[in-house]
């Protein structure tokens, strides 16, 4: 079952992810996606800080269905934070 939109988190400066949520009925996932997986997708290189907001935004709907992917793809523990890297994007765009 795919994950439908929740709400947007907020960058992390210590992991370098931007982090949001989506929902698995009435259950929150936490999700993240690295600075690298998020300039990956974007087609662009070291996007600052305080820009990572409005790229998520920009790509939210793309960035939410590879996480929806990511979880109906293997079995996932509740509480486990659903991690994008730049290796997930690669085979999305292939």
């Amino acid at each position: 079952m795919p994950l439908t939109r929740g709400r947007i988190g907020g960058y992390d400066s210590e992991r370098l992810a931007f982090g949001f949520t989506m929902m698995n009925g009435d259950q929150e996932v936490e999700c993240q996606i690295s600075d690298a997986a998020m300039d990956e997708l974007a087609g662009t290189r070291g996007t600052a800080s305080m820009a990572r907001q409005a790229q998520f935004v920009a790509l939210r709907d793309a960035i939410e269905q590879i996480a929806s992917d990511i979880y109906d793809s293997g079995p996932m523990v509740r509480g486990v934070t659903v991690r994008i890297f730049t290796k997930h994007i690669s085979r999305e765009r292939s």
